[in-house]
């Protein structure tokens, strides 16, 4: 069927040339390109299925990308109208692998949308406080300034029932002893929405808080006080259980690990809890290229399981009567199922838990069914369960940089394993050893190059020791730190854990060691300008081009990779931002320099400077602030005590501190940007304080043929979890 099509592309194009519309040379190469292509497709017949989790994985950035909420049945209806049609065209090839796209592109777009519809809740549109805030602790996650808790159907003071969020997200004080998970509590708050992103494209905390159901934020005054309530019932009992034993985890490892960054670690290796690891320490981690290790994840499941796996069928196979009559090895395969499910729900099941997990139990069900047990197939339905899950997750690091690791080591597999078998059979036990240690090299290489776009994209930072470091560190975690975890978690109940969480100690300090002095490496880390959007969608589309076909064409995939990866360097950053409120603002001066107006170390502040790839942003507060008066930045800016004056490119823009420059600046500037109300000021362009509230942080991008304006809500559109967005009912979003 596929040469039929073939044929009928060739034999248009030959039709074609018959009639002499067009020159013989170029009709012979408009023939002969789309006819290799096609030959090369039909090649890689058995390779088509991987690309439907592709088009999944496109229907949600369709969905995320539109500028406002489609129609409630768009996706389903998409998803229904593909079913009877591929049914019709059943014997046809072309229509049917069309059709198929059509779905799995629907199919994710569906979901997306089902999963908004499904998340919508109430969220504050303002700050509310202090007020009284009563509900159930959900969770407890222990930080180095605090606690965060997270509440859950909480009853606010002034708010109707009908209005209060479901979830709200409170900062506890240090000093301030935290309540137990599942209790319910009364406390005084001061709440605000969930944060808008800091700029144009940066990232978006509404539309995550939106997904995950808190819809409000703050900080508790005072000690929250215990009520009596019943205990909760269904699967909030089992899920308030696994964070009590989270905490439970953690307070055992305080009390045998001395040292506090050390007991973090340790204990986030165990309940996959890293929020209590000190911001130094985590920097460390970044820099090195190691913080993956902190996020349980595809390395911490695989090896769990696998250890069980191994101990399991080793412990059966000591009794001669069970080993000759039982199939120890499925029973071993079935036990490392279990593992992996039950270290998902003590871990708090992240989304990179979840796709292992399911991977995981993917290889153990291929070893009791004797197939075999690594397979870009099984990677395939891992990603589209995944996405179908948690359509946003798809968008966040985690999944993006789990799953560019697994697919490049699959690829990377398949493509020398045949190698490798042939020339391990031919070596003695030390170049069989050589050869272990170089593929552990090798594969460090592989995540290092397939991960490292997606932390420039999300981070703006890139590990350049990242492979030297993991060398060390991942044997380290494989051979010690995870078995010991393992025979901690069998300890535990009997409170007898304190040796082995002792010993997994001994390898935790050995990873923070490598950690930090990698990290003080000259060179070890750059921080770049933020990728775009578009940037890092053809370096996705490139490596999965060369992941998923086998034959010759498979590289042109690496045009769209490098495309993507040097993209930044010649993408524009805006010459001016602008905050939600107005207060803050920041100008590039001819080097290229951003330069603001207070100094500050807040979010917004080292937002724009990480995203303006600024090394340690959080080390430059005041040392980039504008003059209170005078002539500065090569000249383009000029400020008094009401305001400033930037001109570049030929324009002026005005940036007021105080109202009263109003009517000259209104006057003479391009420009006009003020967290006052305009009052009919008639500049060509005003940026004021009713205009931010609407449109949210500003860019500017000056150039000789205008000035190009971006707005946050421009950026986003109006969509339920952006404070003014719609349901396809007409409901607004976040009620």
């Amino acid at each position: 069927m596929a040469h039929g099509v073939e044929e009928g592309v060739a034999g248009g194009l030959a039709a074609e040339g018959e009639d002499g519309a067009a020159d013989p040379a170029r009709r012979g190469v408009a023939a002969r390109l789309p006819t290799a292509a096609l030959e090369c497709f039909a090649a890689e017949r058995e390779r088509w299925a991987l690309w439907l989790p592709v088009g999944t994985g496109a229907g949600v950035a369709l969905y995320f990308g539109l500028p406002a909420e489609p129609l409630l049945w768009l996706g389903p209806g998409t998803v229904a109208a593909c079913l009877p049609l591929l049914w019709l065209v059943r014997r046809r090839l072309a229509p049917v692998v069309l059709l198929l796209g059509l779905l799995s592109v629907a199919l994710g777009f569906a979901a997306a949308q089902l999963h908004g519809v499904a998340a919508d809740a109430p969220m504050l549109t303002r700050q509310l406080g202090p007020v009284q805030v009563t509900g159930r602790v959900l969770a407890v996650e222990r930080q180095p300034t605090g606690t965060r808790l997270m509440i859950g159907e909480p009853t606010v003071d002034r708010l109707a029932p009908e209005a209060a969020p479901a979830r709200v997200r409170l900062h506890l004080p240090a000093k301030v002893a935290p309540p137990e998970a599942g209790t319910v509590v009364r406390l005084r708050a001061m709440l605000h929405p969930p944060a808008a992103p800091a700029e144009p494209g940066a990232f978006d905390l509404q539309r995550r808080a939106y997904f995950e159901g808190f819809g409000a934020v703050g900080f508790v005054m005072g000690t929250p006080v215990a009520q009596e309530a019943p205990p909760p019932g269904g699967w909030r009992r089992v899920t308030v259980a696994f964070e009590q034993a989270r905490a439970a985890i953690a307070e055992r490892v305080r009390a045998v690990v001395a040292d506090p960054a050390e007991a973090s670690v340790t204990a986030a290796l165990l309940n996959g809890d890293a929020a209590a690891i000190p911001g130094p320490m985590m920097d460390a981690f970044r820099d090195s290229g190691l913080a993956h290790l902190l996020s349980i994840s595809g390395l911490h499941v695989g090896i769990a399981a696998g250890i069980v796996f191994w101990v399991v069928r080793a412990l059966l196979a000591l009794v001669p009567w069970v080993a000759l009559r039982w199939p120890i090895k499925k029973i071993a395969a079935l036990a490392g199922i279990l593992s992996a499910i039950l270290y998902t729900l003590l871990v708090g099941a992240p989304l990179p838990t979840l796709r292992s997990v399911l991977m995981t139990g993917l290889v153990m069900g291929a070893v009791i069914a004797d197939r075999s047990p690594i397979s870009m197939r099984l990677v395939a339905f891992a990603g589209i369960v995944t996405v179908l899950y948690d359509p946003e997750g798809m968008l966040g690091p985690s999944f993006q940089m789990s799953f560019a690791a697994v697919v490049a080591l699959i690829a990377a597999f398949e493509r020398f394993t045949p190698w490798a078998v042939r020339q391990r059979r031919e070596m003695g036990w030390l170049g069989r050893g050589t050869m272990t240690l170089g593929g552990i090299a090798f594969s460090s290489v592989v995540a290092t190059v397939a991960t490292t776009p997606y932390g420039l994209y999300h981070f703006q930072q890139v590990a350049f020791y990242g492979v030297l470091s993991n060398m060390v560190a991942i044997p380290i975690t494989t051979v010690w730190i995870m078995p010991f975890s393992l025979l901690s978690y069998l300890l535990l109940p009997f409170g007898l854990e304190g040796p082995a969480v002792t010993a997994m100690s001994w390898g935790v300090r050995l990873v923070i060691a490598t950690a930090e002095r990698t990290a003080a490496l000259p060179g070890a880390t750059a921080f770049l300008p933020a990728m775009p959007d578009a940037a890092i969608a053809a370096v996705t589309l490139g490596g999965l081009w060369l992941a998923i076909w086998t034959g010759r064409w498979r590289w042109l995939g690496l045009a769209a990779v490098v495309g993507g990866l040097v993209a930044p360097v010649f993408a524009p950053r805006p010459d001016i931002l602008v905050s939600e409120d107005g207060t803050l603002m920041a100008v590039r001066s001819a080097e290229g320099m951003l330069s603001l107006s207070a100094a500050s170390d807040g979010r917004i502040a080292n937002s724009w400077r990480r995203r303006d790839g600024m090394e340690k942003p959080e080390e430059k507060a005041g040392q980039d602030v504008w003059p209170l008066a005078g002539v500065s930045l090569d000249g383009r800016l000029r400020c008094d005590a009401l305001g400033c004056l930037y001109r570049a490119e030929g324009k002026t823009v005005a940036l007021l501190r105080q109202p009263d420059a109003l009517p000259e600046d209104c006057a003479m500037a391009d420009v006009v940007v003020t967290a006052a109300p305009s009052r009919g000021c008639r500049a060509p362009l005003v940026i004021d304080r009713w205009r931010l509230r609407r449109e949210g942080a500003h860019a500017l991008y000056l150039s000789d043929k205008g000035i190009r304006v971006e707005s946050v809500r421009g950026q986003r559109g109006d969509r339920p979890w952006t404070m003014g967005g719609r349901l396809p009912d007409g409901r607004a979003g976040g009620r």
